[in-house]
C-alpha cells in the first residue's frame, strides 16, 4: 500500500486546524486508553503523522452504526494497551471525519491502516479474528522494529527488561582494533576471513570496502584531480583523482569523472574502471541518490 495514498492534503487541513485549535499535549486519550487515541480531522497531524515518525500508528476507520467495526474496535484497543507503546491506535469516526476516510480511500468498513514515517504502508478490511489481527501487528513491528528503535524500547518496557545487547563479535574486533593502529593489511584481511566463512556478510562486505578505500587515499596527492584534468586518458590519474573526489566529499564528481572514463575506453582498462567506480558505490548506502543516479549513468556507457 505504501505510496498509494496521498496524505498531503488532509495534513494541511489539519495543521490550519491546529493553529485554531491546540491538540493536548498527550494527543488525547480519547479511545479509552494510554495508547488509544480518537483522532479527528483537526488532530490529524499531531496523532497520525507526527506521531508515527516515531512508532507505528495503527488507523481504525469505524462508524457507531457498523457492527463489525464493533467487533474488531475492542480487539484493536486490547492488542494496543498490551503493546506498551510500540504502537498506537488511532481511532477514526468516518462519518464525523469524511476527509480522514476519503483520504485513505475507504469503501468500506471496518478498515485498518497502519501508517509509519508519515505513509501508509499497509492495510486490511473486515473484522479479523483476533488472532489473525495480532499475527499481523507482529508482523508489522517485525517490519519496522529496527527502523524505528522506540518499538524495542516500548517491548522492553512492557516486559520490564532492557533490550538484550548483542555479544560484539571477536573477528570485528579483531578488525576494529587493526584499524584503529593504521594497520590497514591486517583489517582487510580479517574481514576477508570473516566474508570467506559467510559470503553474504553485509556488514563484513561495506567494512572491507571502506578499508580497501582508507588505504588508497592514506597517501593521496592533493594535486591528483588537476593532473587528471590535464590528462583524460590517463587511467590511472582518473582513478587516483575519483579516490580524492571522494575523499573530499565530492561524490558526484568522482563518479561522473569515472563514468566518462568508462565511456572514453574499452577493453580490459574500461573493466578495471568499471570496478573501480563500482567499489566506490560500496561506500555509500544502496538507496543514495548520488549512487543511483551514478548507476544509471554508467549503465547507459556501458550499452
Amino acid at each position: 500500500m505504501a505510496g498509494a495514498v496521498d496524505l498531503s492534503a488532509l495534513k494541511a487541513r489539519s495543521e490550519a486546524a491546529a493553529r485554531q485549535q491546540a491538540a493536548p499535549p498527550d494527543g488525547g486519550t480519547g479511545g479509552g486508553g494510554r495508547f488509544v487515541v480518537d483522532v479527528s480531522e483537526q488532530s490529524f497531524q499531531a496523532d497520525v503523522l507526527e506521531r508515527s515518525l516515531q512508532v507505528p500508528v495503527v488507523v481504525d476507520l469505524w462508524a457507531e452504526w457498523c457492527g463489525p467495526c464493533k467487533q474488531l474496535s475492542p480487539v484493536l484497543e486490547r492488542l494496543a494497551e498490551a503493546g506498551n507503546g510500540a504502537w498506537i491506535l488511532a481511532k477514526v469516526d468516518v462519518d464525523a471525519n469524511p476527509r480522514i476516510a476519503q483520504a485513505f480511500g475507504v469503501q468500506s468498513i471496518p478498515m485498518v491502516v497502519a501508517v509509519a514515517g508519515g505513509q501508509p504502508i499497509d492495510a486490511f478490511q473486515g473484522a479479523l479474528p483476533e488472532p489473525q489481527v495480532k499475527q499481523w501487528i507482529g508482523a508489522l513491528l517485525d517490519a519496522l522494529r529496527e527502523r524505528m528503535p522506540a518499538i524495542a524500547q516500548a517491548e522492553a518496557g512492557a516486559t520490564g527488561a532492557e533490550p538484550a545487547e548483542e555479544p560484539e563479535d571477536p573477528r570485528f574486533t579483531a578488525a576494529e582494533d587493526a584499524l584503529e593502529r593504521g594497520d590497514y593489511a591486517a583489517a582487510e584481511a580479517a574481514y576477508q576471513q570473516i566474508l570467506a566463512a559467510e559470503p553474504a556478510n553485509e556488514q563484513a562486505a561495506a567494512a572491507l570496502a571502506q578499508v580497501r578505500f582508507l588505504a588508497r587515499t592514506e597517501s593521496a596527492d592533493p594535486s591528483s584531480v588537476a593532473r587528471a584534468d590535464a590528462a583524460p586518458d590517463d587511467v590511472d590519474a582518473q582513478l587516483a583523482a575519483a579516490d580524492a573526489e571522494v575523499a573530499g566529499d565530492r561524490a558526484e564528481a568522482a563518479f561522473d569523472r569515472l563514468v566518462k572514463t568508462v565511456a572514453r575506453t574499452a577493453g580490459d582498462e574500461r573493466e578495471r574502471v568499471r570496478q573501480h567506480l563500482v567499489g566506490l558505490f560500496e561506500l555509500f548506502p544502496a538507496d543514495d541518490a548520488r549512487v543511483t543516479a551514478a548507476r544509471r549513468a554508467l549503465a547507459r556507457a556501458l550499452f
